[in-house]
């Protein structure tokens, strides 16, 4: 049992944390405008606030029962005789993959905060060469920024939950929120917000699809960075005064503005720019920072600000990656928090190291495999395998095996009687469904 746990307000700001990461700010603007705007966000916002919430629910009561690292957590909720599920518990090494991608858009991230001071590109063209040059070519640099990520992160956990993850969370988060609003208040003043308006809001049928629909689910599950017990582990460290319901919504909710803030944010600087919308990294590498540049000084701040507000997104949510596999080890194996986390995060780092090796020009051949080289390879194998099979036996679990009496009791009190029903009925039959019907799309099986 943890003998610290975060304030009430430290766990909500934590779990908002590690919610909120890049996937809301350069992925969600795109994929609304790429399949029909407003009806998107309507079928975005029916999913988060439906399968999304009610899995993000579901790991956040199993931490609360049991106050355990997951492999313990599904072990004692299973009824005897069915102990096997506590496998299920070793989900969270779905984080360490993360980890082996993820800190190399950080240390990217890193990187442009110094360009956005030094000198940015001047055009989209040069903006280009430059992103691809450094990604390619310029290995040392990346090196340094990830060996610093990884630093950070690792030295945030070896703190603990009071000392590390919840001071860390309490100073990046709110700071996250006020950089946002600064650049929001801002964005009002260009010329390219109304048409940053429409291109997110505005109903386009002709873009929307059975396929779009399977798109706002997915979304609404990795956004709120479920499926790798993340959420189940900070919950283990939760007070006992947090409704859980509550604070549940409260991080929806703001998943969701800041999602939505980002893509007025990016797209009022885009079409104020004259620029095509792109997506991923170039969105972010490629098409801003020149943009930036020519805006003027105040381009220059806004990349500042912008960049380092995608750092703290993307920081507090690395640190959620890995607390899961370092509590397993302090739990289950006895060991201390410090050997813990840098043993974790020295596994994660050496991965980390060969997928950025497997995108520059030296290495690229011999650390591709079947078309994909090694970070895409790292990306595919969980946002569309392992992440989804999380999701879908986490809610088996919930559903149809672990004892419900005490997780009914919790969150009647919380929700209610009806919500607690209906959040039962959609953990039960409609997530695990529609989920696999996701992870059969990913992996190429459904094509629609």
């Amino acid at each position: 049992m943890h003998k610290n746990r975060f304030s009430r307000v430290g766990y909500i700001l934590a779990i908002a944390g590690s919610a909120i990461g890049l996937g809301n700010i350069w992925k969600f603007p795109y994929i609304t405008g790429e399949n029909g705007g407003g009806v998107f966000v309507l079928v975005f916002l029916i999913t988060v606030f439906t399968i999304g919430m009610s899995i993000f629910i579901g790991e956040i009561i199993l931490g609360k029962i049991a106050k355990k690292d997951a492999v313990s957590t599904f072990e004692d909720l299973a009824p005897k005789g069915k102990r096997h599920w506590r496998y299920l518990g070793f989900s969270f090494l779905t984080g360490i993959f993360i980890m082996s991608f993820y800190p190399i858009v950080i240390a990217w991230i890193f990187h442009y905060i110094y360009v956005s001071i030094s000198s940015l590109p001047s055009s989209l063209e040069a903006s280009e060469k430059y992103f691809l040059d450094y990604m390619q070519t310029d290995l040392l640099s990346q090196i340094l920024y990830l060996s610093l990520a990884f630093f950070l992160i690792a030295y945030t956990i070896s703190k603990g939950i009071k000392k590390g993850i919840e001071k860390l969370n309490n100073i990046l988060m709110p700071a996250l929120f006020l950089i946002f609003l600064f650049m929001l208040i801002y964005s009002f003043t260009l010329d390219g917000f109304p048409k940053a308006v429409e291109f997110m809001f505005y109903p386009d049928f002709s873009k929307f699809s059975t396929s779009s629909i399977i798109i706002a689910v997915g979304h609404a599950f990795f956004c709120l960075s479920i499926g790798m017990n993340t959420i189940l582990t900070y919950s283990a460290s939760i007070s006992d005064d947090t409704n859980i319901f509550k604070a549940a919504l409260f991080v929806v909710i703001m998943d969701v503005i800041t999602a939505i803030v980002a893509g007025l944010i990016i797209f009022s600087i885009i079409f104020t720019g004259d620029a095509e919308p792109g997506k991923g990294a170039g969105l972010v590498f490629i098409t801003l920072p020149s943009i930036f540049y020519n805006i003027g000084t105040v381009g220059v701040f806004l990349a500042i600000f912008f960049f380092i507000a995608l750092a703290f997104a993307a920081i507090t949510s690395a640190v959620s990656m890995l607390e899961p596999t370092v509590m397993y080890l302090i739990e289950r194996r006895g060991m201390k928090r410090k050997k813990a986390t840098y043993l974790t995060a020295s596994i994660s780092y050496i991965f980390g190291i060969l997928a950025l090796l497997s995108l520059s020009d030296e290495f690229r051949q011999y650390l591709t495999f079947s078309s994909r080289n090694l970070f895409d390879w790292f990306d595919f194998l969980t946002s569309a395998i392992l992440m989804p099979l999380g999701g879908i036996f986490i809610s088996i679990y919930i559903g149809f095996i672990t004892n419900k009496d005490e997780i009914k009791k919790v969150l009647v009190a919380a929700m209610g009687e009806f919500l607690y029903k209906v959040w039962l009925f959609i953990i039960k039959f409609i997530a695990p469904i529609l989920i696999f019907i996701l992870m059969l799309k990913e992996i190429g099986v459904l094509n629609f």
